[in-house]
Protein backbone atom coordinates (compact mmCIF):
# COMPACT_ATOMS: atom_id res chain seq x y z
CA UNK A 1 0.00 0.00 0.00
CA UNK A 2 1.15 3.48 -0.81
CA UNK A 3 -0.09 7.02 -0.77
CA UNK A 4 -0.74 8.43 -4.22
CA UNK A 5 -0.59 12.04 -5.33
CA UNK A 6 -4.03 13.63 -5.54
CA UNK A 7 -4.48 15.53 -8.80
CA UNK A 8 -5.72 19.09 -8.37
CA UNK A 9 -8.30 21.21 -10.18
CA UNK A 10 -6.79 22.27 -13.51
CA UNK A 11 -5.17 18.88 -14.18
CA UNK A 12 -6.47 17.64 -17.55
CA UNK A 13 -6.99 14.09 -16.28
CA UNK A 14 -9.87 15.35 -14.10
CA UNK A 15 -11.81 16.31 -17.24
CA UNK A 16 -11.58 12.93 -18.98
CA UNK A 17 -14.09 10.05 -19.04
CA UNK A 18 -12.86 6.87 -17.34
CA UNK A 19 -12.77 3.41 -18.92
CA UNK A 20 -14.81 0.50 -17.61
CA UNK A 21 -13.01 -2.20 -15.63
CA UNK A 22 -13.38 -5.53 -17.44
CA UNK A 23 -11.11 -7.71 -15.28
CA UNK A 24 -9.87 -7.22 -11.71
CA UNK A 25 -6.10 -7.49 -11.78
CA UNK A 26 -3.53 -7.41 -8.96
CA UNK A 27 -2.55 -3.96 -10.20
CA UNK A 28 -6.14 -2.70 -9.83
CA UNK A 29 -6.40 -4.31 -6.37
CA UNK A 30 -3.26 -2.41 -5.41
CA UNK A 31 -4.80 0.78 -6.82
CA UNK A 32 -7.90 0.29 -4.65
CA UNK A 33 -5.81 -0.25 -1.52
CA UNK A 34 -3.73 2.83 -2.35
CA UNK A 35 -6.87 4.89 -2.98
CA UNK A 36 -8.26 3.96 0.44
CA UNK A 37 -4.96 4.83 2.15
CA UNK A 38 -4.76 8.12 0.24
CA UNK A 39 -8.38 9.04 1.05
CA UNK A 40 -7.94 8.33 4.77
CA UNK A 41 -4.61 10.17 4.92
CA UNK A 42 -6.26 13.24 3.33
CA UNK A 43 -9.28 13.00 5.70
CA UNK A 44 -11.66 12.61 2.77
CA UNK A 45 -14.94 10.70 2.52
CA UNK A 46 -14.45 9.67 -1.10
CA UNK A 47 -11.88 9.37 -3.85
CA UNK A 48 -12.19 8.47 -7.53
CA UNK A 49 -9.45 6.83 -9.60
CA UNK A 50 -8.90 9.86 -11.88
CA UNK A 51 -8.06 11.90 -8.78
CA UNK A 52 -4.93 9.77 -8.45
CA UNK A 53 -4.23 9.81 -12.18
CA UNK A 54 -5.90 6.56 -13.27
CA UNK A 55 -8.70 6.66 -15.86
CA UNK A 56 -10.66 3.65 -14.59
CA UNK A 57 -14.24 3.53 -13.26
CA UNK A 58 -13.36 2.95 -9.59
CA UNK A 59 -14.34 4.95 -6.51
CA UNK A 60 -13.85 4.46 -2.79
CA UNK A 61 -16.13 6.03 -0.18
CA UNK A 62 -16.27 5.99 3.60
CA UNK A 63 -18.81 8.22 5.35
CA UNK A 64 -18.09 6.56 8.69
CA UNK A 65 -19.64 3.13 8.07
CA UNK A 66 -16.50 1.48 6.72
CA UNK A 67 -15.05 1.49 3.21
CA UNK A 68 -17.25 1.09 0.14
CA UNK A 69 -15.37 0.10 -3.02
CA UNK A 70 -17.34 0.59 -6.22
CA UNK A 71 -16.15 -0.67 -9.61
CA UNK A 72 -18.11 0.45 -12.70
CA UNK A 73 -20.79 2.14 -10.56
CA UNK A 74 -24.05 3.40 -12.04
CA UNK A 75 -26.84 5.31 -10.30
CA UNK A 76 -30.11 3.51 -11.06
CA UNK A 77 -32.50 5.50 -8.90
CA UNK A 78 -32.54 8.88 -7.19
CA UNK A 79 -35.08 11.01 -5.38
CA UNK A 80 -35.47 13.98 -3.11
CA UNK A 81 -33.16 16.93 -2.87
CA UNK A 82 -30.54 18.27 -0.49
CA UNK A 83 -28.44 21.40 -0.71
CA UNK A 84 -25.27 21.73 1.29
CA UNK A 85 -21.60 22.59 1.37
CA UNK A 86 -19.46 20.29 -0.72
CA UNK A 87 -15.71 20.12 -1.00
CA UNK A 88 -13.20 17.94 -2.85
CA UNK A 89 -9.74 16.55 -2.22
CA UNK A 90 -8.82 17.83 -5.70
CA UNK A 91 -9.68 21.40 -4.63
CA UNK A 92 -8.46 21.54 -1.03
CA UNK A 93 -9.54 24.29 1.32
CA UNK A 94 -12.55 25.27 -0.80
CA UNK A 95 -16.27 24.47 -0.70
CA UNK A 96 -19.53 25.53 -2.27
CA UNK A 97 -23.27 24.93 -2.07
CA UNK A 98 -24.39 22.06 -4.32
CA UNK A 99 -27.84 20.51 -4.70
CA UNK A 100 -27.84 16.71 -4.97
CA UNK A 101 -30.46 13.96 -4.62
CA UNK A 102 -31.18 13.09 -0.99
CA UNK A 103 -31.50 9.39 -1.91
CA UNK A 104 -29.64 7.30 -4.47
CA UNK A 105 -29.49 3.64 -5.37
CA UNK A 106 -26.39 2.50 -7.25
CA UNK A 107 -25.28 -0.76 -8.84
CA UNK A 108 -21.61 -1.62 -8.98
CA UNK A 109 -19.11 -4.45 -8.87
CA UNK A 110 -17.11 -5.09 -5.72
CA UNK A 111 -13.40 -5.98 -5.64
CA UNK A 112 -14.29 -9.59 -6.51
CA UNK A 113 -16.26 -8.35 -9.56
CA UNK A 114 -19.56 -9.45 -7.96
CA UNK A 115 -22.62 -7.33 -8.70
CA UNK A 116 -23.78 -5.31 -5.70
CA UNK A 117 -26.26 -2.57 -4.90
CA UNK A 118 -26.16 0.20 -2.34
CA UNK A 119 -28.79 2.64 -1.19
CA UNK A 120 -27.71 5.88 0.40
CA UNK A 121 -29.27 8.96 1.89
CA UNK A 122 -27.88 12.36 2.82
CA UNK A 123 -24.04 12.27 3.04
CA UNK A 124 -23.70 8.84 1.41
CA UNK A 125 -25.99 9.90 -1.46
CA UNK A 126 -23.98 13.11 -1.87
CA UNK A 127 -20.67 11.20 -1.83
CA UNK A 128 -21.84 8.66 -4.42
CA UNK A 129 -23.03 11.41 -6.79
CA UNK A 130 -19.85 13.44 -6.26
CA UNK A 131 -17.47 10.53 -6.88
CA UNK A 132 -19.38 9.19 -9.89
CA UNK A 133 -19.21 12.67 -11.44
CA UNK A 134 -15.41 12.36 -11.36
CA UNK A 135 -15.63 9.21 -13.52
CA UNK A 136 -17.20 11.27 -16.29
CA UNK A 137 -14.77 14.17 -16.02
CA UNK A 138 -16.91 16.48 -13.89
CA UNK A 139 -16.12 18.27 -10.63
CA UNK A 140 -18.50 19.75 -8.09
CA UNK A 141 -17.35 23.28 -8.96
CA UNK A 142 -19.45 23.00 -12.15
CA UNK A 143 -22.60 22.68 -10.01
CA UNK A 144 -21.90 25.24 -7.26
CA UNK A 145 -24.76 27.62 -6.54
CA UNK A 146 -23.27 30.97 -5.61
CA UNK A 147 -19.66 31.49 -4.62
CA UNK A 148 -16.94 29.02 -3.74
CA UNK A 149 -15.52 29.87 -0.32
CA UNK A 150 -12.54 28.99 1.83
CA UNK A 151 -12.95 26.35 4.50
CA UNK A 152 -10.71 25.49 7.40
CA UNK A 153 -10.89 22.33 9.40
CA UNK A 154 -9.74 22.16 12.98
CA UNK A 155 -7.00 19.66 13.68
CA UNK A 156 -8.70 17.05 15.93
CA UNK A 157 -5.50 16.63 17.96
CA UNK A 158 -5.32 20.37 18.62
CA UNK A 159 -8.96 20.30 19.72
CA UNK A 160 -8.31 17.47 22.18
CA UNK A 161 -5.39 19.39 23.71
CA UNK A 162 -7.58 22.48 24.10
CA UNK A 163 -10.19 20.48 26.01
CA UNK A 164 -7.61 19.20 28.51
CA UNK A 165 -6.55 22.71 29.57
Amino acid sequence: MALRTIRLLGDDILTKTCREVKVMTPRLQELIADMLDTMYEANGVGLAAPQVGVLRRIVVIDVGDGPLVMVNPVIVEKSGEQTGDEGCLSYPGKAGQVTRPNYVKARYLNEDMEECEVEGEELLARAICHELDHLDGHMYVEFVEGEIHDVTYEDPEEFEEDEEE
